[in-house]
This record gives structure tokens, C-alpha cells and sequence, in this order.
């Protein structure tokens, strides 16, 4: 037994939880220091401006002319008006109140009225690139774009897949979003859709910055809907072989997310790639973007031709996800805290790894270089009392 401690003490190493309340994970913002999918390719047309959001800060998209993207913050520095209202001029774009024109480094090079002699300092640009029909935005310190991961998204680009782009905007925290996909025991929700499945847990790791798990799946009741088929690879109706499950690894690797099955010869059926990008300041909406490669068959067509079906089969699964992660935001917003007792330790393991890269809300803050706003991390020592 531990002897008494006197009153205001506590043993070494233990934490006092009156005084250090619990942090809450729905409170905790992206971290701006990656790149994220703001885009599809086709939705920033040449010659056009394409106006999108990251956390409550306006971007503004741009193709230009010769079809090369760049990204600016969404403001003219002279009025504040956005710059996503104005006229793609060449290379630039000019804001369509006074036509101050900006280039894809946010400089401004013309004033119509007053030359070239006087020209003011510009906006903030964001490093940008394009990739498997998505465009990618680095919203943090952009010295750190060089050097910072940029996601895989081979399978996208591989003719021996067939890749589904989808996605939307989901009204709650990006974190509810993890660990939904991350957690395979809830398929109950899905049993309308799948019939009786159980998953279960095979193995789990972790690094620095990422998390994983294995899965298989044993079928209870219910004959196997044609989409799911098409991603197992197996008939409809045909009794599975205990012997030849699929896996299915589940990755976060900060900040996206992945699912890959594999089959017992290590073939890669599908692999899916996913990101939540948070839309407004308060982090409670998300949009999804995702890429869905699925392998296809010795007869190529049969994918094609089936193509229909897995499109409304997984628009009916992520129209279910969707669904329960709102009603879990809206929980968390009416008990006004993080009331979930969580049980799965790979969920809490997510959740840890979510906290640790994640940066506590209202900790991005903005400062001016060169007359540029320009975000940083601030530490929350230097937070104002809220």
C-alpha cells in the first residue's frame, strides 16, 4: 500500500487532472505545415479563378493561360477585395475593382493609374502543385514546402487500376473523419448495405508520425453485395475460403489517411487515398478528397462495365459515414466537451498521434513578411486568455 501523501502533494510522475483538465482532440487544428488537396484539376479552368478555403483563410486558385496553376490568398492588397472576382490577364491576374494585377508570386507589377514606378508591396503566395488530377497547396511556412512529404498517389497514375475521384464537404471536425475510417468495428452501421460483417483486428503499428492496422473480415449473413465483389474480388453468393482472406491495412500517415487490401499473393486490389481539409477557422467542416484505384480484372471491360455499380455502392457507404459523423459532432457541440468513452486501442492510439501532430486551436497565427501575411505556429504560452 502507498503511504499518505500530505494534502497538496501527489506522487512523482502522476498528473493532476483538477488542475490539467483533459485536452480536448476536437479542439486541436491541422496543422498548416503540409500539403493539402484544395481542388480538383478540374474544377480551375484555364483562364480562370477558382476561389477555395483552408481553416477560414480565403485562397484564391489560378490557371493561367499557358495552364500553370499558382495560389494567392484571396484578397487584393489595395481594397481587400477578393482577388478570386477578378480577370486572369496572361500569366496574371487582375483584380477586377482598379485592375491592380498580381503575378504567381504575388508580387504586384501594375497599377493602371499609377505605372510601374510606385508599386506597393503584394499578397501572400502559396507554394502549389498539381498531381493525379488534384491541386495541392502548401498553407504553411512555405520554406518548408521543398522539403516537406508529398503524398503518394502512384496507383492514380497506374493503367492497371481504374481510379474513382470523389468527395465532399462533411460538417464536422476532421479527426472524427481518422477515426471513422480507422475503426472497421463499426460495419454494423453498414449492414443494409453489406449484410452482417465482422471485422477483426490482426495486427497494429506504429511511427513517428503514423499509424496502422490490419484487418480481415469473416461474412455472418447476408450474400455479398455486387460492389463490395468488385473490390474482394470475389463472386457473389460464392462461399469464401477461410483460408484466402484479403487484408485490409488501414494507414494514417499524418496528414492523409489510406486503405489498401491485399490478397494472400500480396496483390493490391484496392487502394484508396483520402483527405480532410478543414474549410472554416473553427475547424468544424471538412472536404474530403479521395482517389479509389481498384485493380482491374484479365478482362479489363468487366471493370468498366460494372463501374456503375461500385460508384453507387460506395456513394450509399460514405452517405452512411457521413451521416454518423455529424451526429457525433453535433454531440460533441451540444455536451459542449469529448464525452466519448473510447475502448479500441487503436483508436486512442490514432487519437495520440492525431493530438501530437495537430496544433492546439487558435495557435495559427499571422505576421508580415516583406508586407506579405505570412502564418506561423504560435506557441500557446503566447495565446490571449480566452
Amino acid at each position: 500500500m502507498h503511504a499518505a501523501l500530505p494534502q497538496g502533494e501527489q506522487e512523482a510522475g502522476s498528473i493532476d487532472t483538477s488542475a490539467s483538465p483533459p485536452r480536448d482532440l476536437r479542439r486541436i487544428d491541422i496543422h498548416p505545415d503540409h500539403w493539402y488537396p484544395l481542388a480538383w484539376s478540374r474544377e480551375v479552368k484555364r483562364g480562370h479563378a477558382h476561389a477555395v478555403r483552408f481553416a477560414g483563410d480565403p485562397i484564391v486558385l489560378v490557371r493561367t493561360e499557358s495552364g500553370k496553376v499558382f495560389a494567392l490568398e484571396d484578397r487584393c492588397a489595395h481594397r481587400q477585395v477578393p482577388l478570386s472576382a477578378g480577370v486572369v490577364d496572361g500569366e496574371s491576374i487582375r483584380c477586377c475593382y482598379h485592375g491592380w494585377t498580381y503575378d504567381c508570386t504575388g508580387r504586384c507589377t501594375d497599377i493602371p493609374y499609377l505605372g510601374r514606378e510606385r508599386l506597393p508591396n503584394g499578397v501572400r503566395a502559396y507554394p502549389c502543385r498539381e498531381e493525379a488530377g488534384l491541386v495541392f497547396v502548401f498553407t504553411g511556412d512555405p520554406q518548408l514546402a521543398d522539403t516537406a512529404r508529398f503524398p503518394s498517389l502512384s496507383s492514380a497514375a497506374d493503367k492497371a487500376y481504374k481510379t474513382r475521384r470523389f468527395g465532399q464537404e462533411v460538417n464536422c471536425h476532421y479527426t472524427f473523419m481518422h477515426e471513422n475510417l480507422m475503426d472497421m468495428n463499426h460495419q454494423f452501421l453498414h449492414r443494409r448495405q453489406m449484410g452482417s460483417m465482422r471485422a477483426r483486428s490482426v495486427g497494429r503499428r506504429r511511427g513517428e508520425d503514423w499509424i496502422e492496422v490490419d484487418y480481415t473480415f469473416a461474412r455472418e449473413a447476408g450474400k455479398q453485395p455486387i460492389g463490395e465483389a468488385l473490390v474482394f474480388g470475389q463472386k457473389r453468393g460464392e462461399k469464401a475460403d477461410p483460408a484466402q482472406k484479403d487484408v485490409m491495412t488501414i494507414r494514417t500517415e499524418y496528414p492523409y489517411q489510406t486503405l489498401k487490401i491485399r490478397t494472400k499473393d500480396e496483390t493490391m486490389v484496392m487502394d484508396l487515398w483520402i483527405a480532410y481539409v478543414p474549410l472554416d477557422a473553427k475547424q468544424r467542416t471538412n472536404r474530403t478528397f479521395g482517389l479509389l484505384s481498384i485493380r482491374r480484372p484479365k478482362i479489363p471491360v468487366l471493370l468498366d462495365a460494372a463501374w456503375p455499380l461500385l460508384v453507387w455502392f460506395t456513394e450509399r457507404i460514405f452517405k452512411e459515414d457521413r451521416w454518423i459523423v455529424e451526429r457525433e459532432q453535433e454531440a460533441h457541440d451540444r455536451q459542449g466537451a469529448d464525452h466519448n468513452h473510447e475502448v479500441f486501442p487503436v483508436i486512442n492510439e490514432l487519437r495520440a498521434l492525431l493530438m501530437d501532430h495537430g496544433v492546439p486551436h487558435r495557435a495559427a497565427g499571422v505576421h508580415e513578411v516583406d508586407g506579405r501575411r505570412v502564418h506561423r505556429i504560435v506557441p500557446v504560452e503566447e495565446l490571449p486568455a480566452s
